[in-house]
């Protein structure tokens, strides 16, 4: 496509800005001390709602979710969308049952509540788990799929793409942590929601001509009617995708509890709020993002049905639809699509950081994650520790990218699937960690490894049964395991320090107000789109 001089302007504008921005906010205060552990890895515990909710949305949403589903919106239609208005109701499933129970507890990290909760055997498997998934197969993809979007677009090398991005996103991140990453995600989620929302106004208006962008909609759906259901039947040959009722009601719940719940990567944000009622609001503000996504993601994708019906793949919707964007316009959209893909990348190496030093390496050393009991120079040698596995979890994925998401057309899709083998699993043991006392270590190790069992032998003897299904299967059998284990072996009280008799459940007015509407427009929609 290539970029006009004024459209390379506005990306450097917004490199520059972004970047000088990240180090105002990580400068320390004149007369402060240096950044201990609690500073960088949870942004001092003193995150505003606004922050919480922008950085949740800008970790979620990058390249490979823009032009990916964009590209189902293009094949599927608006079916697609279930992903992200079903992420707005786990958001307040999240905040008001899941968060009260971890910031109670003062809870760092995932693997620190496991410990806590089971024992140290399973903080650890869990710990490396995570580093692995996170490393070799989330930010691989993040930077890979990043740098297809940025060649398509810029036509730059993808080779010097995936490098620049990769170190940007570090040294956006590297000197200030999450307080660098969550406080400058406001602009980064205004500047996608913008770029967004003008690429789906233009290909509209383009649609209906002089009856402007409602007309565009009108048209689209008269000649797309297919495309405007969200519970497909099981004729539709997208039914393997996006199974009917299993949307609302089965395995898609699963997939969310455990990413917006249970996933290091997102939670670490609310983690690190000032107080549980901005943790909260940061949730309901973050859940009401995820109700107009669809408008910035699925809309352009189903808009080039018309505008470009003969596209060799539909993951080239997005890149197609930006074409139609004038000179100005396509670097302030460009801009946007970057802004994903670094505030994604510095989210995911900002995890993988607090996992390995708070999670690994203080344990190894003997030293305690909570910085209040930590000497200075230990609790200062965390934050190094954290800033040396940051460059090092960067380097190796931009080296391992091609050979490991490269080699595969069909990259984020086998993304999912190998996630999906382990998800069932992790919902089962955060959620009876959380809300069954009588949970033991046992019967959580048992249902991790019978979740990754269970998916295999699904995906090897019953390939007909539709992903999503799949994985509410295998959350039942691994809950009934779990729950039969736990109840044959001894209780061992000893390794449960977390506290949940004491936790108040009670949500601000505010939160309910917000939680309802957010409901009734879920409803409605559903209602319409059926």
């Amino acid at each position: 496509m290539g970029l006009a001089t004024i459209d390379i302007a506005v990306v450097v504008i917004y490199a520059i800005g972004i970047f000088g921005l990240a180090q105002w906010v990580s400068r320390d205060k004149p007369g402060a001390a240096p950044k201990g552990s609690a500073d960088y890895f949870l942004a001092s515990k003193n995150l505003p709602w606004w922050a919480i909710g922008a950085s949740l949305i800008a970790a979620n949403i990058s390249a490979e979710q823009i032009v990916g589903m964009s590209g189902s919106g293009y094949a599927i239609g608006l079916a697609i969308a279930s992903y992200e208005w079903m992420a707005a109701a786990t958001l307040l499933i999240v905040g008001k049952f899941f968060l009260p129970i971890f910031l109670r507890n003062e809870i760092y990290t995932m693997p620190q509540f496991l410990e806590r909760r089971y024992g140290s055997g399973i903080r650890t498997l869990m710990a490396v788990f995570w580093l692995v998934l996170y490393v070799f197969v989330n930010l691989t993809s993040i930077i890979w799929l990043g740098s297809i979007a940025v060649t398509q677009v810029a036509g730059v090398n993808q080779d010097v793409a995936l490098v620049v991005l990769g170190v940007f996103a570090l040294l956006y991140q590297l000197r200030g942590g999450l307080k660098a990453v969550a406080l400058t995600d406001i602009v980064q989620v205004t500047l996608l929601v913008m770029g967004g929302l003008i690429i789906a106004f233009l290909t509209l208006g383009q649609i209906g001509g002089e009856g402007g962008v409602m007309a565009g909609f009108s048209r689209l759906v008269e000649v797309a009617p297919d495309h405007f259901h969200m519970i497909l039947d099981k004729g539709d040959p997208h039914y393997m995708d996006l199974p009917g009722l299993s949307v609302l009601i089965g395995g898609m719940w699963i997939a969310n509890l455990s990413y917006w719940g249970f996933n290091q990567y997102i939670i670490q944000r609310a983690l690190a709020a000032k107080s549980i009622d901005e943790a909260q609001r940061g949730m309901l503000f973050a859940a009401f993002i995820k109700l107009i996504m669809p408008i910035i993601i699925v809309l352009p994708g189903i808009a080039a049905v018309i505008l470009a019906p003969d596209l060799a793949k539909p993951d080239e919707a997005y890149p197609t639809m930006m074409r139609l964007l004038p000179p100005g316009l396509l670097g302030l959209v460009f801009a946007a699509l970057v802004a994903a893909i670094i505030a994604s990348t510095a989210s995911k190496i900002n995890s993988i950081a607090t996992i390995f030093t708070l999670d690994v390496w203080a344990k190894l050393k003997g030293q305690r994650a909570d910085a209040e009991t930590d000497t200075v120079a230990a609790d200062r040698r965390l934050v190094r520790v954290g800033r040396i596995v940051a460059v090092m979890a960067i380097v190796i994925a931009i080296l391992t990218a091609r050979p490991l998401v490269g080699s595969s057309e069909q990259a984020f899709q086998f993304i999912q699937e190998f996630t999906g083998f382990f998800t069932p699993g992790i919902t089962v043991i955060f959620l009876l960690g959380l809300f069954w006392r009588r949970a033991n270590e046992p019967g959580a190790i048992s249902a991790a490894v019978a979740s990754v069992l269970l998916s295999w032998a699904f995906k090897v003897w019953m390939p007909a049964v539709p992903f999503m299904d799949r994985m509410g299967l295998v959350f039942l059998a691994a809950l009934a395991l779990a729950v039969v284990v736990s109840l044959l072996t001894p209780a061992r009280r000893d390794k449960d320090t977390i506290s949940t008799g004491d936790v108040a459940y009670a949500t601000s007015t505010g939160f309910n107000a917000g939680a309802i509407a957010v409901v009734l427009v879920l409803c409605v929609l559903y209602a319409v789109f059926w």
